[in-house]
């Protein structure tokens, strides 16, 4: 009977080990490019570089995600749902609309790291068909929590009441595209934080009422106060 248990415990040990190890490396592999792509980019970044820092051969990588344009595209909606999932949580738990969005902004910028290699124009670059498929989802992401986010600051008198939300949500998606572009916008040049709280800025006066223009600048107030303590 004890030898019967040992050899059943034996068999269950293995087969959760064959299920629950090959998705343990394939998430560690995803985490490790992943942060690379960010802080490097992802033209950059090679499958050889990604074996290295994780001590494994290439062909482990390739066991996983059979090119590095697969790696890529998992690589970029596991940031895209990661984000996402921050964002939404955001939404329900902010005092007011205009702190949602300065919230919303400070946890992209921390998450992305400033975005110091520009990965989603190189992905636009590189990789166009994933970075048309992101596009879409990041545009309906943004589209609902902007909308929801003008409709309660509407609502509490803090955004005017005759603005064209959905024009207003297009632009705003516009202006946050827009800023990403190392053309346009030179990283040598223009840090990418700053700019992303100066748009914010520039969108909330577009809309503001008069009590939302003094709540805007009383938390700005606070954050350069608090940025200085």
């Amino acid at each position: 009977m004890l030898n019967s248990f040992n050899t059943l415990e034996t068999f269950f040990v293995f087969k959760v080990s064959c299920i629950y190890l090959p998705l343990i490396m394939k998430d560690k592999i995803l985490d490790k490019a992943t942060e690379m792509f960010l802080n490097l980019g992802f033209k950059s970044v090679t499958m050889d570089d990604i074996a290295l820092e994780l001590g494994i051969s290439k062909k482990t990588i390739y066991q996983h995600f059979k090119t590095k344009t697969a790696l890529v595209e998992s690589s970029t909606f596991y940031l895209f749902e990661s984000i996402s999932s921050g964002i939404m949580f955001i939404c329900e738990a902010a005092d007011n609309p205009i702190e949602e969005l300065f919230q919303i902004k400070r946890f992209v910028s921390d998450y992305l790291k400033d975005e110091k290699s520009s990965p989603q124009f190189q992905l636009k670059k590189y990789y166009p068909k994933t970075y048309n498929r992101l596009f879409h989802k990041q545009l309906e992401v943004i589209s609902e929590c902007l909308q929801s986010n003008i409709i309660n600051g509407i609502s509490c008198k803090m955004y005017r009441s005759e603005i064209d939300v959905a024009f207003v949500t297009r632009i705003y998606v516009s202006g946050m595209l827009g800023i990403k572009d190392t053309d346009l916008f030179p990283l040598e040049i223009f840090v990418p934080s700053d700019l992303a709280h100066k748009f914010l800025e520039y969108h909330i006066r577009a809309i503001a009422t008069d009590s939302g223009l003094e709540i805007l600048k009383n938390f700005c107030n606070e954050q350069t106060n608090q940025s200085n303590g």
